[in-house]
């Protein structure tokens, strides 16, 4: 399991290991436990969207670890339940000075799409992930 290069307690306790991080994409394993289910047994809509959220933003970093990204938008389409072993893929699809535009999936064990983003988010200086203010222009 790789390193975030950052510490996500969030992250951490849901419980998402790092498989890849490199060349504008990523990939994180995750299964959620019985609390992170929702009211259909599939793996709550927040989890997923959690999930898929560091995907893309790993992707972002993948080539400036330095950096940090925060998220300033994100959409997502649930297509299947996320049952059991979940798998996401990150993809960094275009990046400036300041913004990374990403896309990213999960899939089920059986290899079926769940879910599916696009995020758009901003490069901030290593200073602010530790702790700083994070900075909004």
């Amino acid at each position: 399991m790789l390193d975030f290069g950052a510490n996500i307690p969030f992250v951490h306790e849901l419980g998402f290991s790092l498989r890849h991080m490199q060349g504008g994409t990523s990939e994180l394993h995750y299964e959620a436990r019985p609390e992170h289910l929702n009211s259909f047994g599939v793996t709550h809509g927040g989890a997923t969207m959690t999930l898929l959220d560091v995907a893309l933003a790993t992707a972002a970093r993948s080539d400036t670890p330095d950096q940090g990204v925060v998220t300033v938008e994100m959409k997502a389409s649930f297509m299947h339940p996320a049952r059991g072993p979940l798998v996401a893929k990150g993809r960094l699809l275009h990046r400036t000075r300041s913004l990374a535009f990403a896309e990213g999936a999960i899939y089920d064990a059986e290899g079926r799409m769940c879910s599916h983003a696009t995020g758009t988010f901003k490069y901030v200086p290593k200073a602010a992930r530790e702790g700083a203010s994070v900075p909004t222009d």
